[in-house]
């Protein structure tokens, strides 16, 4: 089943130097643009993380230090990204928790301006898990009959979701062909910043999702914890979070 878009959706995939959202960095790159009436375009970028790739994180995608030393650095090719992701709707594969917020980090350390947030988020390993809990491979082999080649290469990886999901709208009669219906079914979560430190509640306020102040609002915290900003401010939290920090203690304070 061919998707029924109202706005391009990118499907993207990353690979990276590891798994912490702040200090990783990423070294491949994929996705696959479609557009309404079903035009697709595709490319897949190598990057320089501008640090070591460690030995388990290429024994998982086997990409190493030598593949990337003259690939470009993440600013180099970052405006061009933006322009492509700019505008549309997103599909990943546990996209929502880990590839969004390492993207929005790599685009913030290159200085360009571009509000993730405001995209639909379409994930299908929540399709995945709600349906038949699984991996990615094992979900390729079970919607689309064939073994997943190369799986941890970003393309491969890419690709295998994209036509993952075509085939998750075939098999699945009460999963609507509708970007907005498929990221309300996968969103998990209302996030305020990529990593999901702070979320919003039925009411539509900011909450705090960590730490022992989990399920507080945030500005009722600020309010009566006067220390608890500086130290958000001062820890090692994605620059994303922060600026929701910062946007929240304007407002007590007034200025916006």
């Amino acid at each position: 089943m061919e998707l029924q878009l109202k706005n391009p959706i990118v499907f993207f995939d990353l690979e990276t130097t590891g798994l912490d959202i702040v200090k990783d960095r990423v070294v491949e790159l994929s996705y696959i643009k479609v557009y309404p009436g079903g035009k697709e375009e595709k490319k897949t970028y190598r990057v320089n993380p501008e640090m070591p790739i460690p030995s388990e994180s290429t024994a998982v995608h086997h990409i190493t230090d030598e593949d990337v030393k003259h690939c470009p650095t993440f600013k180099q090719i970052a405006q061009e990204l933006a322009d492509v992701f700019k505008g549309c709707d997103l599909g990943g594969y546990n996209s929502s928790k880990f590839d969004l917020p390492v993207l929005a980090e790599e685009f913030r350390r290159a200085d360009v301006e571009i509000d993730l947030m405001r995209a639909k988020m379409v994930d299908v390993q929540v399709i995945f898990h709600k349906m038949e809990p699984r991996n990615l491979s094992a979900a390729y082999r079970f919607y689309c009959g064939a073994e997943l080649e190369g799986a941890h290469g970003a393309c491969a990886d890419t690709t295998a979701t994209y036509e993952v999901l075509k085939a998750q709208l075939d098999r699945y009669s009460n999963l609507k062909n509708d970007v907005d219906f498929l990221s309300q079914f996968t969103m998990q979560r209302r996030n305020v910043d990529p990593a999901g430190r702070v979320v919003l509640d039925d009411a539509g306020h900011e909450v705090i999702n960590f730490g022992k102040y989990k399920g507080r609002r945030l500005e009722d915290v600020l309010r009566t914890d006067t220390g608890y900003f500086g130290w958000i401010m001062s820890a090692d939290f994605a620059e994303s979070t922060k600026q929701v920090f910062v946007k929240a203690q304007l407002r007590l304070s007034g200025k916006i």
